[in-house]
């Protein structure tokens, strides 16, 4: 059977060679040679096929040439050729042979290591070239002999060192495209004002200065590229190009446009963006064709009301200015496509922005809008259209109330604060503490209606998994410190990891520091402690900014460098990241260094004992919250409707509603069933209640009670068997055997993190009323991360088989049971010669988002099966490839923080690897995004370190995940030892959409 089989396989093999040469003798157009020599280091001989009169297109790319074989570029061999593309060699000079290709028509010399053409006669190439390229290459000018090339219509010399232009390359009358963007000239050639013909000019890159007045001579120009030219003015002159149809100016220092610049009635795309424009261009109004209109990073402070003139645009991008409301009239662009706003100072919306409904790029963030709220923006035009048409149904309403969150460790006084702060009557608190999270009304205005939501978050460390569901924009946080116990070197434990907790959760958050038990302290330990936290508050701050602005200053020095020379070595920064993830990582780290925390100062001491200073901070909280600037949601304008809706959401005692109740809630508040949807909508990204409506086992449902939500975590999260013990056997009528079963079960959950479906339902006894209560607990604790089913069974499950949930923040066995291959020492051990390991790094120098690696743990249990957890390593298959999930806490300060996923294949089979990791790491990518202040990088690590079994493996950079596998290359040296590592094992086979660096 089996000689059987091969006999087929030999058959199947001469067929395939046997069409195969009869395809190349019948008509062969196109013919790529490319190296496999898997080191990587050239070929001196290239073995042609037989009949090669016919090729018209020869690629001989990505072959680390050298020179190219006499044998190959025979003029007689090749009398059909018209295409030549010796891009990404190494070609020091114009071969030769080149010269005796009299039919040429496209020369592709890109990517080399030419520092000249004079001396190898590119004069004496083909007189029928019509198109050369020899971009990214080492020039220092062209020569004048390119002059003799007078069919050329495409020059392409772009990222080279050239400091001039030689006269002779007017005489090329027929150049229609000329490319010397990102070199040295230091100002506009002259000698490109006599090529009339010409009609695209890319001089980006080049510190030009100015233009001179005779560029009026290129009336053919239609596509004009001038970005980052140093360029500070127009000449009016300029307005006499009146074919221009795309120009690009932006990173320029530009403040004004010329008067006649309306003149350019043919242009349809301009980029403005990154100059120094006050005021918007009235000039471009007039532009009645323009399509495209950019004006990103300057300091507009408004958009003028006859915007609508420009009533073809499709595009729109305004973001990163001053500009506090936009025209009535931009709802008339109803072409518009994209429009770009974030970054500015926009309250407001005009009416009717439904008009808008063509717009599928839309960006909106980082501005204080109160109408509509940032919640229903930050959701889309659809959502926009829908609270402005309720908006128009029922009357706005205003009502001021502020999240207000209480945080520091335990004993820090929070509770003790909350009630001092809620209680009409002033009495010493009885404080019973650790009762988890308590959310309580404190009305501090009645005259105004100000109310605060207090959320008093527990300081026991076992809350931490839950906190950061609590942590959210627009809300005031109070930092609390017993100042009586507070000593300088545990500034950190007290005060500084809770700086570095609330900026990775809320950028730009408003934090008040507030001491506490100053009763028990004198005046001069008062002083001194107030003052040390100041001061270290400020050294932290001080090193975190000047961290980022280190990282930020080598993000601008690697692009400043040629792509080309980040990626000729392992060693350089950046290794191999293109321009693009570059600008991304500087975009995030600029985000971090704006978006610091508002730290109120200073210190303000109170104590809930003598009632000292209270009503300060009382007086104090109040200011801050109706600050408008710091709390613009604070007077967001809702729907009479909406708020309706919420409060008899709010009356409502039960657990959790159909959507067909909440539907007739809706009704009650004037809502019909088309228009509940936006305000669920709202009311769940404003935090009043929960709806999922992405959930496919959720959507119908409504959790509005977050009051019973809430004591239901603090359940789960109190990890103390006398308490959960106490709440399954409040039963009396419990015989001995089943109170020693639930004893067992208690000690599993608290040892393993299982928990079976009816213990659980036994513990929430005063929350759960049925069957149905229980399982959409457990599905909502399941969306929020918190444990997952073991085994869900895909029917009814039979009469007595237990379902068990886990929880992963209560596994304690450091190391699961697994074979030995997922422990990384074990791997090195094994047959290196087969087995590839892959592992991607995550690194987290400041913060480890508590409780992330147990949500994490949770988030992908639908991707892998046959699992085993340990307190931080997950072992599992993705079908049946292996992946091993590690979590690794820093030890020392020197040491950060990392979450790695890694797989192992063989070489030619390690793209089962990457399709096994890759589900894990967008999931990990969720789950970070829900951090946007957080600093992290992602790191691949080298498999031939791994292999070595090396304590720090060489890194190559994360932001080459989201990178296409670099053409022609097949291999990477590893700076650690030199070693070569396959591009398979850095780069995935499909790129990620995004960089997980980046946010």
């Amino acid at each position: 059977m089996t000689e059987k089989v091969n006999e087929l396989k030999t058959a199947r093999l001469w067929r395939d060679a046997a069409l195969r040469s009869r395809k190349l003798r019948s008509n062969l157009r196109q013919l790529t040679l490319s190296n496999a020599d898997p080191q990587g280091k050239g070929i001196e001989k290239l073995v042609l096929p037989d009949n090669i009169a016919d090729v018209e297109v020869l690629n001989l790319g990505n072959n680390a040439l050298r020179e190219v074989p006499a044998n190959v570029l025979q003029g007689s061999l090749l009398p059909s050729l018209r295409v030549l593309i010796l891009r990404r060699n190494r070609l020091t000079c114009l071969p030769a042979p080149v010269c005796e290709l009299k039919g040429l028509v496209e020369l592709d010399l890109s990517h080399n290591l030419l520092t000249g053409l004079a001396d190898q006669g590119i004069d004496r190439v083909s007189s029928t070239l019509k198109k050369l390229c020899v971009s990214h290459n080492k020039l220092k000018c062209l020569p004048p002999e390119i002059g003799a090339l007078s069919q050329l219509e495409e020059l392409d010399a772009s990222f080279n060192d050239i400091c001039q232009l030689p006269e002779s390359l007017c005489r090329l009358s027929r150049l229609r495209t000329l490319d010397v963007d990102h070199n040295k000239l230091a100002s506009f050639p002259v000698q490109m004002l006599k090529m009339v013909n010409l009609e695209e000019l890319d001089l980006s890159g080049n510190k030009m200065l100015a233009l001179p007045l005779e560029i009026k001579f290129l009336q053919s120009l239609k596509v004009l590229w001038l970005s980052s030219s140093k360029i500070s003015c127009l000449p009016a002159t300029f307005c006499e190009l009146t074919n221009l149809e795309s120009l690009m100016l932006d990173n320029n220092g530009l403040n004004g446009l010329p008067r006649h610049f309306g003149n350019l009635q043919k242009l349809k795309m301009i980029n403005l963006s990154s100059n120094l424009f006050e005021e918007f261009p009235d000039v471009l109004l007039q532009l009645l064709e323009l399509e495209e209109l950019y004006l990103s990073r300057n300091r507009l402070t408004a958009v003028p009301e006859t915007i609508c003139k420009l009533s073809k645009l499709v595009t729109f991008w305004v973001d990163n200015n001053r500009i506090r409301y936009l025209p009535d009239a931009i709802v008339e662009l109803v072409n518009l496509e994209e429009l770009v706003l974030q970054g500015n100072q926009i309250a407001i919306l005009p009416d009717n922005f439904g008009k808008l409904s063509r717009v599928n790029i839309w960006k909106i963030k980082d501005n204080p809008l109160i109408q509509p709220p940032y919640e229903v923006c930050m959701k889309g035009i659809p959502y926009i259209a829908a609270y402005q048409k309720e908006l128009a149904h029922s009357q706005p309403a205003v009502k001021p109330r502020l999240k207000l969150v209480l945080m520091g460790l335990k004993d820090a006084g929070k509770t003790a604060l909350r009630h001092c702060l809620t209680d009409s009557v002033q009495e010493i608190p009885i404080v019973v503490s650790n009762k988890g999270i308590e959310v309580t009304n404190w009305v501090a205005d009645a005259a105004k209606g100000l109310t605060f939501i207090v959320y008093d978050l527990a300081g026991d460390h076992n809350y931490d998994m839950i906190k950061s569901f609590f942590l959210s924009p627009g809300a005031l946080y109070v930092l609390v410190v017993n100042l009586k116990v507070y000593i300088s070197k545990l500034f950190y434990s007290y005060v500084g990891c809770f700086l570095h907790l609330i900026s990775a959760k809320v950028p730009r958050a408003v934090v008040c520091i507030v001491g506490t038990h100053t009763d028990l302290c004198d005046e001069q330990e008062l002083e001194e402690k107030c003052l040390d936290i100041h001061h270290q508050i400020a050294l932290q701050e001080k090193k975190y900014s000047e961290f980022l602005q280190s990282l930020a200053q080598n993000v601008d020095d690697a692009l400043g460098q040629d792509y080309d020379i980040r990626s000729s070595s392992p060693l350089a920064a950046f290794y191999g990241v293109t321009n693009k993830n570059l600008r991304r990582k500087k975009a995030h780290l600029q985000f971090l260094l704006n978006n610091r925390l508002q730290i109120l100062s200073p210190v303000l001491c109170v104590s809930c004992q003598d009632f000292s200073n209270i009503r300060r901070l009382k007086e104090k909280l109040m200011s801050v919250a109706e600050h408008w600037e710091i709390f613009p949601n604070l007077h967001r304008v809702l729907p009479k409707s909406w708020q309706m809706l919420e409060e008899l959401h709010l009356k409502r005692q039960e657990l959790w509603l159909t959507w067909w109740d909440s539907a007739r809630l809706g009704l009650q508040a004037g809502l019909t069933e088309d228009r509940l949807q936006s305000a669920l909508s709202y009311l769940h990204e404003s935090g009043k209640l929960l709806y999922f409506e992405d959930s496919l086992t959720l959507k119908e449902y409504v959790f509005h009670n977050l009051t019973k939500l809430i004591d239901i975590l603090n359940v789960f999260f109190h990890r103390d068997a006398t308490v959960l013990l106490q709440k399954l056997l409040n039963d009396t009528c419990m015989d001995e055997l089943r109170a020693t079963q639930l004893h067992h079960y208690v000690e599993g959950f608290l040892l393993h993190g299982l928990f079976p479906a009816h213990v659980i339902r036994l513990l929430l006894k005063p929350h759960i009323r049925s069957q149905q209560d229980l399982q959409l607990i457990l599905d909502l604790l399941e969306k929020m991360g918190l444990c997952y089913c073991i085994n869900r069974p895909k029917a009814k499950p039979l009469n007595g088989a237990t379902i068990w949930y886990k929880f992963p923040c209560y596994v304690k066995n450091e190391v699961p049971h697994a074979e030995a291959w997922i422990n990384g020492a074990n791997l090195a051990g094994q047959s290196s010669l087969v087995v590839e390991q892959l592992q991607i790094q995550y690194c987290f120098p400041f913060l480890f988002p508590p409780g992330l690696f147990a949500r994490y743990s949770v988030q992908i249990n639908s991707h892998v099966v046959h699992r085993s957890d340990g307190k931080y390593q997950i072992f599992a298959y993705r079908g049946k490839v292996p992946v091993v999930v590690s979590y690794r806490p820093a030890q020392t300060n020197l040491q950060v923080d990392t979450l790695s996923i890694a797989s192992h294949a063989s070489l030619p089979n390690i793209w089962t690897a990457w399709q096994a990791i890759t589900p894990l790491m967008e999931e990990l990518n969720v789950l970070l995004q829900e951090w946007p202040g957080l600093y992290f990088t992602v790191h691949i690590l080298c498999s031939k370190c791994l292999k070595r079994g090396s304590c720090s493996p060489h890194t190559f950079p994360g932001e080459l995940l989201s990178q296409q596998r670099p053409e022609g290359v097949t291999e990477i040296v590893c700076p650690k030892n030199n070693e070569r590592v396959n591009v398979a094992l850095v780069y995935p086979p499909t790129p990620t959409v995004t960089s997980p660096c980046c946010k």
